[in-house]
């Protein structure tokens, strides 16, 4: 995809033949130019021209003042309304650029892991607004998020192969994001052939099964597995119940670590019948058991039942996904808290995470404090978690940092 593809014929042109938009007289240029990524729709002029360029055109920003701050991509649609994509305004958006981005952030992977499976581009914080790259094995799982990613698929997917010599490639272009782009939802295998069912991935001592197709994101939650790690070393003899579990991340990594039993609770069936399976392809299928149902309508019957466990983890969806929805989003996790503190043995540990954007940490925490002490419970913060290395931070951009885990380990 060259500059030209992207460019609306007619637009006033500068830079080589590209469109420019500018950020009003009044916007904050100091925050771009130190790396923030994002320029919102009421920071930017408008006009008739702007409002006429297609989704995820490319465009040369400039400030107030009319000096160049780099080349953006512009979604006219989209409450963020460009994307700083290269500070070289003359950047060439080709399968050489992607290749570029990519092998950078491969390089980094490569330090931290033996085995190919982890995330390989990570949106703004790896320099490809937008786009998540999942790596398992030989496969590679696409999320397009951005209309210009969208738009560029062709040689970023080539850049793809070319970097990794992954052989089969998969476009999720499923969720609520790209509906915020203006983005129809699909997902499809753009390189190489669709897998034979679920794609087996070590971490932690187990076998996870993900099915890339059909599954949640990408079929797997990688950004957990730091967390699921310090949880595994707690493991070791206890009892265990794995909320929102999903494929068993937190369960097969304890079990995999010495936990006597694991109970792994979950809505979905189908991703239980895959946690069963991690769980078998493991080795230890005779300690796991399931439930299906309601996590809060599980926590409880579990009350009711007297059920006590060493180790609780509760691992919800994002409750509080943005600013309106913080203040539900913090009662749902107080909720938890208070439902799950129960449950756990004297001495016990209890891991409560959060994959909100709007909840930052202290937040959560304040949320997770309420709520055990309104179990009847007092405990201690032992450990702060966060997204592992392969899922980094871009530092101006607090969206990125997402993840919080926080391990208590309450009174007796």
């Amino acid at each position: 995809m060259t500059q030209d593809d992207m460019a609306t014929p007619g637009l006033a042109a500068d830079y080589d033949g590209r469109p420019v938009v500018r950020l009003r007289p009044k916007a904050e240029a100091r925050a771009i130019r130190h790396g923030f990524p994002w320029i919102y729709a009421d920071e930017l002029v408008t006009d008739r021209r702007t409002q006429g360029l297609a989704l995820g055109a490319l465009a040369v920003l400039e400030d107030g003042e009319r000096r160049p701050l780099g080349l953006v991509t512009v979604n006219t649609k989209s409450k963020i309304i460009a994307r700083m994509l290269d500070r070289d305004p003359a950047a060439v958006i080709d399968q050489a650029w992607f290749e570029g981005r990519i092998a950078r952030a491969l390089a980094h992977r490569a330090r931290l892991y033996d085995q190919p499976c982890y995330r390989l581009v990570h949106a703004e914080a790896d320099g490809l607004p937008g786009v998540v790259i999942d790596r398992f094995g030989d496969i590679a799982v696409v999320q397009p998020n951005a209309a210009w990613a969208e738009a560029a698929m062709g040689p970023l997917v080539a850049a793809l192969v070319a970097v990794t010599g992954v052989s089969t490639v998969i476009k999720n272009g499923l969720g609520r994001v790209r509906g915020l782009e203006g983005l129809a939802e699909e997902m499809t295998v753009v390189h190489g052939t669709a897998p034979q069912g679920p794609v087996r991935v070590p971490m932690n001592g187990a076998i996870y099964l993900a099915d890339v197709m059909g599954g949640q994101k990408t079929g797997i939650f990688l950004d957990q597995r730091e967390n699921h790690a310090f949880a595994a070393r707690l493991a070791k003899g206890a009892r265990v119940l794995d909320v929102f579990a999903h494929v068993g991340g937190f369960a097969l990594a304890a079990l995999a670590q010495g936990a006597t039993s694991a109970l792994a609770v979950d809505a979905s069936p189908a991703a239980l019948a895959l946690a069963g399976q991690g769980a078998e392809a493991s080795g230890f299928a005779d300690r796991l058991l399931t439930r299906q149902g309601d996590a809060f309508e599980v926590l409880e019957a579990l009350g009711i039942e007297g059920a006590q466990f060493d180790l609780v983890i509760c691992d919800p969806p994002a409750f509080a996904p943005a600013k309106p929805a913080l203040e539900a989003g913090l009662r749902a996790y107080e909720r938890l808290a208070r439902l799950a503190a129960p449950l756990v043995a004297p001495g016990g540990y209890l891991v409560l995470c959060s994959c909100s954007h709007a909840a930052d940490l202290q937040a959560f925490r304040n949320a997770s404090a309420r709520g055990i002490g309104r179990g009847g419970r007092r405990g201690q913060l032992v450990h702060t978690g966060f997204a592992g290395p392969d899922h980094p931070v871009l530092p101006q951009l607090a969206e990125s940092s997402y993840l919080k885990a926080l391990a208590f380990r309450l009174d007796g």
